[in-house]
């Protein structure tokens, strides 16, 4: 598959040989505003079709003390969807390894730095939590749902195609998930691999064309965040529903994790989870 470096990429320093920071330099965040992406799908400023967040986890997050001796803790990040931009993940990594060498006077100060210096990359607050790394919260759980993997269904096109999506006359409310998501990144070229969830009230979805839809997106190049919004959007076009929910966990690579979820007005996602490839 060619690679392609979207043109909002062209100027980063992304997807290159970088020496690690030895010490915290907020500079290092790179934003990437949504707009562009969400253009081709219809999606306006100002004018989203929906709510949500990109939760994030970063389990290498680690600073100093003021004496200079390290701790360690699993952080949690909640960047919202309206805002304008989003964070790139290996600068949030670069950026993020600039804290081992750094001395904060307390956990607070270094909660309140990570605030301020992501909200001003998203362009809106982002929250952010430092869980200890043996916090329950963090123990793996199952999506919930049924799962629609193991329908034996022929394959043969790896690119995201709408037509897929069929939906019947009777009115249903479900949920349901695969484990079989993937896209590519577009700095890297490497595989993100995922899973994701589905809830809907609305004509009930063929099954099978859903999950040809889901593995669609094998040879697609996006950032995890727009290609939920592609989910999302297509969904709402093509089935129509009254309410609907569409949520992604991305296995964890490099440290970090990214949990995208899209929303019509009114729902939210599950109680935060981890599953067992993050």
């Amino acid at each position: 598959m060619s690679h392609h470096r979207p043109d909002t990429l062209a100027d980063a320093p992304l997807g290159r040989d970088a020496a690690y920071p030895e010490h915290y330099d907020a500079g290092l965040l790179y934003p990437i505003p949504r707009a562009a992406n969400r253009a081709p799908l219809g999606i306006e400023a100002g004018a989203l079709p929906f709510v949500g967040e990109d939760e994030w986890h970063a389990f290498e997050m680690s600073w100093l003390n003021a004496r200079g001796k390290p701790l360690v803790a699993v952080a949690r990040f909640r960047l919202p969807a309206e805002s304008p931009n989003l964070i790139e993940s290996k600068s949030w990594k670069l950026y993020l390894n600039g804290y081992n060498q750094t001395r904060f006077e307390s956990r607070e100060a270094v909660i309140e730095t990570l605030e301020r210096d992501l909200a001003g990359a998203a362009g809106a607050p982002v929250a952010v939590a430092l869980l200890d790394v043996d916090d329950e919260a963090l123990s793996p759980r199952r999506l919930p749902g049924e799962c629609l993997d193991d329908l034996d269904i022929e394959v043969s096109d790896y690119t995201p195609s709408a037509e897929h999506l069929a939906v019947g006359e009777e009115i249903v409310e479900e949920t349901l998930h695969s484990h079989l998501l993937k896209s590519n990144c577009p700095v890297t070229g490497q595989p993100d691999w995922g899973s994701v969830l589905i809830r809907y009230r609305g004509p009930r979805l063929d099954r099978e064309g859903l999950l040809r839809y889901l593995i669609g997106y094998r040879q697609h190049q996006d950032f995890h965040e727009h290609c939920v919004e592609h989910i999302f959007m297509d969904l709402l076009e093509r089935a129509r529903p009254e309410r609907l929910l569409v949520l992604a966990r991305y296995v964890r690579r490099g440290g970090l994790d990214i949990s995208p979820w899209r929303a019509t007005p009114g729902e939210r996602p599950p109680a935060p989870l981890r599953l067992a490839r993050q």
